[in-house]
């Protein structure tokens, strides 16, 4: 605990990852759409090792029907390991035992796909009553950024709960929650108060350009709300409704801040943006940028 705060700090994650991927489809028919790979690493792998950097090894997945393949990613594979060893391969056996180290690592089943509130409501037992992260799959932030450790900290100061926002042109906000905001006294430039939030509003209408983006750190008060949240847009129980609720109410576990975050994050459930992603993230990589990047050039040159 960071000296002088008399909050907790949260040391959970929860990783919401029972959605049906049917942008992907049909390479979705059959898996998870977070097990697509991003390189090497299937996208998941990405978003625990996010959690993970920011201390939080306590890692709750929440799945679905047939998501039975990202148990068995996080699982030890003795046979394979075995097999790696006796032919001395032995940076391939590291890279398989990287994501069996990554944490500890639980999932419950999200019986009804009733939205992101009731994923999140999933996690009340395992959560007990203390601050937890909230990763979404989808959004990958680049290994290089401390959004997430950034918003804990935010967290621990100021209670209640962190979102992290996004500035978004005007003709993309309607695809977003949006929030409504205004500045801190005494606060530094990243860091600011939600006073209302609107999802998926029509542009003329949105209370701002600062989208919400897939990264919360949340009050355990966000449970009770959300057993009181009925359903919203889609019939679905709407994370945004709930924090809605938290951003107007006082005192304990209410009141809702920001980071506001402008380094690099990857949309991976939007077919543009993951190849963008597999693009960036392999041309950064010393031992496939050398040859990409050039051959990356030439290519755009012939186009």
């Amino acid at each position: 605990m960071t000296h002088g705060s008399p909050n907790p700090r949260a040391n959970k994650a929860v990783i919401p990852a029972a959605g049906m991927g049917t942008r992907f489809l049909p390479a979705t028919k059959a898996m998870p759409k977070e097990m697509l790979p991003v390189v090497d690493m299937p996208a998941i792998q990405y978003v625990v090792a996010e959690a993970k950097a920011a201390g939080l090894d306590d890692v709750l997945m929440i799945t679905g029907r047939s998501k039975r393949s990202l148990e068995d990613h996080f699982d030890r594979v003795p046979a394979l390991e075995h097999t790696l060893e006796l032919k001395g391969d032995f940076g391939k056996l590291d890279k398989i035992q990287e994501a069996t180290n990554l944490g500890n690592i639980h999932f419950v089943r999200q019986n009804d796909a009733l939205g992101l509130g009731h994923a999140v409501l999933c996690a009340k037992q395992h959560v007990g009553r203390e601050p937890f992260a909230v990763l979404l799959g989808d959004d990958l932030i680049n290994e290089r950024e401390d959004l997430l450790e950034r918003m804990i900290d935010v967290q621990q100061e100021k209670g209640g709960s962190v979102i992290a926002l996004m500035e978004v042109p005007r003709e993309n906000i309607s695809a977003y929650g949006v929030a409504e905001v205004s500045a801190l006294e005494g606060s530094t430039g990243d860091v600011v108060r939600v006073t209302g939030l609107v999802e998926k509003p029509d542009a003329d209408l949105a209370p701002s350009n600062l989208a919400v983006i897939g990264r919360y750190v949340l009050s355990p008060a966000v449970f009770d709300v959300l057993e009181r949240t009925e359903p919203g847009r889609g019939n679905e129980i709407q994370l945004t409704d709930a924090l809605q609720v938290l951003a107007e109410g006082e005192g304990e576990g209410f009141g809702v801040h920001a980071v506001v975050f402008s380094g690099k994050r990857y949309d991976t459930g939007d077919k543009l943006s993951y190849l963008q992603a597999v693009i960036e993230l392999a041309c950064d990589r010393d031992d496939l940028g050398p040859g990409l990047r050039p051959w990356l050039k030439d290519f755009a040159d012939a186009l």
